[in-house]
């Protein structure tokens, strides 16, 4: 039996700080000139290898770009938190929905990663908003924004809750330095949704969900002091990383995506739009060229945003709907992937879902129909 549940509301907060490459080309000139040996190269390149699958191949049209596609940025201010995007995303979204904090039954709260070492932000945030309602943290790494869609589904199938808010989090800028070009593909952000009950036969259709185990060690912390002497977590990247994503990128995907529509009982034909997590500028070619599927029905906002985490996938979602290239009943695919976590897709059909206050839905909307980047106009 078919349980119509799934998202009732959606909204994206951003941190005040916009970026250009023109910011890292006066302030860096030395990294710019030197750019091919450091770590963003390293990270996506074809180390002087044939390029071999749909991923490299999507790839090679931006090595000559030592921002790798990468044209805009969001950055968290040094008075700006990302718990404090969290309470404003949240808000917006429970407005949207006409819910109040005491309507929530239960929050779930995914950070990439947590204001504070050694907790998650669930709790903070629910002092933030006086939250009465239970909350957890849930982790994935940058593929939590289907599964935590999936577990909150799932929770209020079973009756356990009724509205369940879930906030999905990024704040890259304060765990990689801004002189590791790594940071120059990354952004900072919020996205926020409430899962409840929807009209029948709309929802959570199917899901299929798996371990990125393969990618466990591409990543690593360690910790570090700040200029004050306060403990600090910066991420660095092994040496396996590029190797790593290349030769599993394809199977991830198709065994994800594949796998949720039949799960769905439908094929990849009958999905009106998709939704990927667009954390390189050629993810959503790579991801149409996997699969089959005609570049028109996806949308990319990777030259705006970069590379979010998994909030870029709530980005695409939010901005889709924005933009009317989904309405309700369609059929709607959305993929998650992050490293050390899972991969993730999930087959739902689109609701009367209520939206957030639009961040820059202007400057976006200009850009998508105006710009002749086709890795970024391509909807």
């Amino acid at each position: 039996m078919h349980y119509p549940v799934g998202v009732r509301s959606l909204a994206m907060a951003l941190p005040s700080i916009k970026r250009s490459n023109d910011y890292y080309r006066e302030k860096y000139p030395e990294l710019i000139a030197q750019s091919e040996q450091r770590s963003l190269a390293r990270l996506f390149s074809v180390n002087n290898s044939t390029p071999n699958n749909e991923f490299d191949f999507k790839m090679l049209p931006y090595l000559q770009d030592p921002f790798r596609g990468t044209v805009n940025r969001w950055v968290l201010a040094p008075d700006e938190s990302s718990l404090m995007l969290q309470e404003r995303a949240a808000r917006q979204a429970l407005d949207a929905a006409n819910l109040t904090f005491s309507e929530v039954d239960l929050m779930l709260v995914a950070s990439i990663w947590p204001e504070h070492i050694g907790f998650g932000d669930a709790a903070f945030l629910s002092r933030q908003l006086n939250l009465q309602g239970a909350a957890w943290n849930i982790d994935a790494a940058c593929g939590v924004t289907p599964v935590a869609l999936q577990t909150a589904c799932a929770l209020v199938r079973s009756q356990e809750y009724r509205n369940v808010l879930v906030v999905i989090s990024c704040s890259y800028s304060r765990f990689f330095a801004e002189d590791d070009t790594l940071s120059w593909f990354m952004s900072d952000g919020v996205g926020a949704f409430v899962v409840g009950s929807l009209a029948p036969n709309q929802g959570i259709l199917g899901t299929k969900t798996i371990h990125t185990a393969a990618l466990c060690d591409i990543f690593f912390a360690k910790l570090t002091e700040d200029e004050q002497g306060n403990p600090q977590v910066q991420m660095r990247m092994d040496k396996i990383a590029n190797r790593a994503i290349r030769e599993t990128a394809v199977d991830q995907l198709r065994t994800c995506c594949e796998g949720a529509v039949a799960a769905a009982g439908v094929i990849l034909d009958q999905v009106d739009f998709f939704i990927f997590n667009t954390s390189t500028a050629w993810g959503a070619q790579f991801c149409a060229q996997v699969l089959g599927i005609d570049i028109e029905r996806t949308i990319n906002l990777y030259s705006h945003y970069a590379n979010i985490g998994p909030v870029i996938t709530v980005a695409n979602l939010y901005y889709a709907a924005q933009l009317n290239k989904i309405h309700e009943n369609d059929l709607v695919l959305i993929y998650g992937l992050g490293a050390a976590g899972v991969a993730s897709a999930s087959v739902m059909r689109w609701g009367d879902v209520a939206l957030g206050t639009v961040p820059h839905l202007g400057e976006l909307d200009s850009l998508l129909t105006s710009s002749s980047d086709q890795s970024f106009a391509v909807c």
